[in-house]
């Protein structure tokens, strides 16, 4: 009676401790957190006591799979049945290397080491009368050493290798006699090695073992015939668990002070849609896999809701004395995470239509709602690099990163109690279903030497780090700079282009406007009054797409615009004889009320596009840049523009990014020269008059090595910036010639397509610069290891790559890459005078408070205020890029609804560092700097005639719109009668 009544209380219990669904909120808590804020790299360290660990498990790196009286697994029967290629018959001969494996355990510095039993070697028919001293012997040694270099042994009794005889003999995990005998070899393993192991796996990822061992037949022991077999033997295998549990728990616990749980792993996965139904298909797809074990062992000693539900009948059902033997049999949450199962072994029809996704924190933050805040044990988390990868391995550097990350995020920022991470694995070794075709391990294993030769790779160099700091400590680099630019920084916006209006809109339009020139200098439109078509010389205001681009920039607060001029537009006969006459016109009233406005234009002529040359069309059908005759023919409209529009302009970009990697290097040469015979002729003929510069503006994207602590990356990430920015930067800011590790780079794959300066063309280009002008969006990671064909670049010999912790939309955010690229201008040109011509992020245009631009914004600007005041960079100014979404899509400041303009959030952001002059310190006294001359009031004043005359000027034009006012009131009132 007494037995019943603790049986009732139990259950009771647990129901009301039961949160049905409690993870569900997981998917609303990260949608709502700030974004791009919250996707930021968080530097913080772990908890003083985290468990810093690494992995193996026994048939994929033991080998000696019949030696020293060791019984055949079901593994070594599998490997050599179907279509198998391989066995681990060998693997990276662990067996024979505890040494080595020490050696390389000790570099890590790791806690901990999680590695499994063989169960076929201490039993090899898998029961205590099959007793194989030798064996057992192996597992004592390997403990001891692992003592000895004070490393605390986390074992694992089941990782998927059953001895065979039990398969063949009581057909394995079907049979529940398995309950009593895996219940007998823990009991060995806990009596012979349980005063050295704090911390117990039972069985590693069940899902694995049911579902395609005994499902699909993706892995040993293969089976596959019985749809309903892997519930009947994840059924067996909970309860097998439990019995193990229960016995460490009543008999060793108390002597040895133990942990013991079951390891178990999971997808992640995100809604394909809003609503409601998608997020419980999520859950359910969750349950399906981890909540299947799961929730027995942590919430309720029964299956989810879910699978009871979809499943029917087909679903072993728990008594109530089995759900309270096996509800709360894990003293942690030990979480299985990456390669094993994501993106591999889960099907479609348990995603029910979801996208799977690679997230570690969110299904950390799950585990803890659902499963009410157990402490959580990461015991295998890592990703994989291809099989003829050697020590360099990025891709998998990269994911340990990121996994790490997410955990420390999900400690420091979502309050998850999470004490460990197990990097996966130690060593190369056999990988399961994927056999050689991968490697997962932080050494490097040559399998062709006879004592299986171990390397570090970059990957565990990464992670000796990780451990060594306690996780991403916070370094001066990383921290937001304080301080101001000088007086006299250009802030100023980018865009390809204006928009253009030829017939100046006054002129069609016949109404009456009164203009309000003491409030907001609007013009207010009198109804239903018209005024008889004037014939008037035309003047800058009257266009109104000026006014209102003018107005537009003018909010943002800059004191720069850069735009585009378009060379066929401007000359669409080639011919500067016969300009467009109209639309430089426009040029020169644009520019003038810029000036007015005091906004300094800075003015392109020819901006690059892969779309369309933008040269006149003679030229553009005749071999365009390879025509000899195209940099004389640009430098004859460089002197159109130059005379046209150089009173009003004082600032040239003769090419935007030529340094297009679409661009051959003979149409490179014939840029340079065009570029060079433009900055002579200014140099020559109007710099006396005009005052102006000239210079060029480059494409500069930062390129990192993926290993900064590898010579070997080092150097493939020179030699891109090299043949990216060197080619045109050198000849003209340097030597006069292309780098030379372009042309002996060139001349090792014996390539002549680099073109040779003869002596005319090197003076010619060499010094054609006033300042140094590049445009920056984002940073690459390259490396000389080959890993991805598709961002492999054959020609140059590099891995192109990112990391996978940074920031997308779509290339990465990378602000710290900005700084580097302007130390990199200052090393190789000394003191030379630098504009960021153009730096933005591409956003969903839809986003009117686009925070992932004013997050760019503000950290790619103080990235250059260190490159200012930290590392001394001549920096003269910088240009957001862009101001309108209208003329530059995804990327502007200004969005557009139908005809509406809407004000994003960046651009009063950025108004507001501008004012600001930078990031000045707290409490520091007010930035003192002399007012900016007002320039159009100087153009007024250097008019012939004097101010009071103009305002006399204005007045009669006041009077006179007045006048007729009046007059058309009046008339229209007496033809009413």
């Amino acid at each position: 009676m007494s037995g019943l009544l603790s049986l009732l209380t139990f259950l009771a219990f647990t129901s009301a401790a039961a949160k049905p669904n409690a993870g569900l909120k997981t998917w609303g808590r990260f949608r709502k957190l700030p974004y791009p804020g919250d996707k930021a790299f968080l530097y913080d360290t772990f908890p003083k006591d985290f468990i810093w660990a690494v992995g193996t498990a026994a048939y994929q790196v033991e080998g000696a799979f019949e030696k020293d009286g060791k019984g055949l697994s079901i593994w070594d029967t599998f490997t050599r049945g179907g279509n198998r290629m391989a066995t681990g018959d060998v693997g990276s001969d662990s067996y024979h290397n505890i040494r080595a494996d020490i050696r390389a355990i000790s570099q890590l510095g790791v806690s901990h080491y999680r590695f499994s039993l063989s169960w076929s070697r201490i039993f090899p028919n898998g029961t205590r009368g099959s007793h194989n001293e030798i064996g057992t012997n192996y597992y004592r040694a390997l403990i001891k050493k692992l003592k000895d270099i004070r490393v605390q042994p986390v074992v694992t009794l089941y990782h998927w290798d059953l001895p065979d005889h039990l398969q063949q003999t009581f057909g394995g995990w079907s049979n529940p006699e398995m309950v009593g005998i895996f219940k007998d070899y823990a009991d060995f393993c806990f009596q012979t090695f349980g005063d050295d192991v704090k911390y117990w796996i039972t069985i590693d990822n069940p899902f694995v073992v049911a579902r395609h061992g005994y499902g699909t037949g993706v892995v040993a022991p293969g089976i596959k015939n019985d749809p309903d077999l892997p519930f009947r033997v994840g059924h067996i295998l909970l309860k097998a668990h439990a019995a193990v549990w229960h016995l460490y728990d009543r008999l060793y616990r108390p002597r040895q002070q133990g942990q013991l749980s079951m390891a178990l792993a999971s997808h992640w996965i995100k809604p394909s849609r809003t609503r409601l139904e998608s997020l419980r298909e999520c859950q359910c797809s969750l349950d399906h896999v981890l909540g299947w074990f799961a929730r027995p062992l942590f919430t309720d000693g029964d299956y989810p809701p879910c699978m009871k539900e979809r499943l029917g009948s087909r679903l072993p059902s728990f008594t109530p004395e089995e759900r309270a033997q096996v509800n709360g049999t894990a003293d942690f949450f030990a979480l299985s995470h990456g390669a094993a199962l994501s993106f591999q072994l889960i099907n479609e029809s348990l995603k029910f239509g979801q996208q799977e996704e690679l997230d570690l924190r969110m299904l950390l933050y799950w585990i803890n709602a659902e499963y009410d805040k157990p402490p959580i044990f990461v015991v295998q988390s890592g990703w994989y690099v291809l099989g003829n990868t050697k020590t360099e391995d990025p891709k998998h550097m990269y994911y340990l990163k990121r996994f790490i990350a997410e955990a420390l995020k999900s400690i420091i920022i979502d309050g998850v109690n999470v004490i460990g991470y197990t990097a996966w694995s130690l060593i190369d070794g056999f990988e399961w279903h994927r056999e050689y075709g991968i490697r997962r391990g932080l050494y490097y294993v040559d399998f062709n030497t006879l004592d299986m030769k171990r390397e570090p790779k970059t990957s565990a160099t990464f992670y000796r780090n990780v451990i060594q700091r306690n996780g991403f400590p916070e370094r001066p680099e990383n921290r937001p700079a304080q301080g101001i630019f000088p007086c006299d920084f250009a802030w100023g916006v980018s865009a390809n282009s204006i928009q253009v209006e030829t017939t100046p809109s006054q002129f069609a339009d016949p109404s009456v406007y009164l203009w309000n020139i003491s409030n907001n200098g609007e013009l207010m439109r009198l109804e239903g009054v018209t005024a008889p078509p004037l014939r008037r010389t035309t003047h800058c205001a009257d266009y109104a797409t000026i006014r209102q681009q003018v107005d537009e920039i003018r909010q943002v607060g800059v004191n720069h615009f850069h735009f585009s001029l378009n060379w066929s537009a401007v000359v669409p006969s080639g011919d500067v004889a016969h300009p467009n006459s109209t639309l430089l016109g426009y040029y020169r009233c644009f520019t003038r009320q810029l000036l007015q406005a005091n906004v300094t234009p800075v003015v392109t002529l020819w901006h690059h596009t892969r779309q369309r040359s933008s040269l006149p069309p003679p030229l553009d059908t005749a071999n365009k840049w390879l025509n000899r005759k195209t940099p004389g023919a640009f430098a004859d409209y460089a002197r159109l523009c130059y005379r046209e529009l150089g009173a009003h302009v004082k600032m040239w970009i003769t090419l935007n990014e030529p340094n297009d990697e679409m661009v051959s290097y003979e149409e490179g040469h014939q840029m340079l020269r065009a570029h060079a015979l433009a900055w002579h002729a200014y140099d020559r003929e109007f710099r006396h008059s005009q005052g102006g510069k000239v210079s060029l503006a480059l494409h500069m994207d930062w390129v990192e090595p993926a290993f900064s602590f590898s010579r070997e990356d080092v150097e493939p990430a020179k030699r891109v910036l090299d043949f990216r920015v060197g080619w045109f930067a050198e000849p003209i800011f340097g030597s006069g010639d292309y780098p030379l590790g372009m042309r002996s780079w060139l001349r090792q794959l014996n390539s002549l397509d680099l073109p040779v300066f003869n002596e005319e063309d090197r003076q010619l280009v060499k010094g054609t610069y006033d300042f140094f002008a590049i445009s920056h969006f984002s940073t690459k990671l390259v490396t000389h290891a080959k890993e991805d064909s598709y961002t492999y670049g054959a020609k140059l010999e590099v891995q192109h790559m990112i990391d996978t912790t940074w920031i997308m939309s779509p290339r990465p955010v990378v602000p710290w890459g900005l700084r580097k690229a302007l130390n990199w201008v200052t090393e190789h040109y000394r003191d030379v005078p630098v504009y960021v011509m153009a730096n933005g992020v591409q956003e969903d245009p839809a986003r009117f408070k686009d925070s992932l631009r004013v997050y760019y914004l503000y950290n790619y600007i103080n990235e250059a205020l260190k490159a200012y005041t930290l590392d001394g960079v001549n920096l003269k100014g910088y240009f957001a890029y862009a101001l309108s979404d209208e003329r530059d899509p995804g990327f502007g400041m200004y969005g557009h609804v139908q005809e509406e303009v809407i004000i994003k959030a960046s651009l009063s952001n950025y108004r507001n560092i501008i004012q600001h002059n930078g990031f000045p310190i707290q409490g520091a006294p007010p930035q003192q700097c002399p007012s900016r001359p007002c320039i159009g009031c100087q153009l007024l004043v250097t008019r012939p005639w004097p101010v009071v005359g103009f305002l006399m000027l204005v007045g009669s034009g006041v009077l006179i719109t007045l006048g007729l006012i009046i007059y058309y009131t009046a008339k229209r009132h007496k033809e009413c009668y």
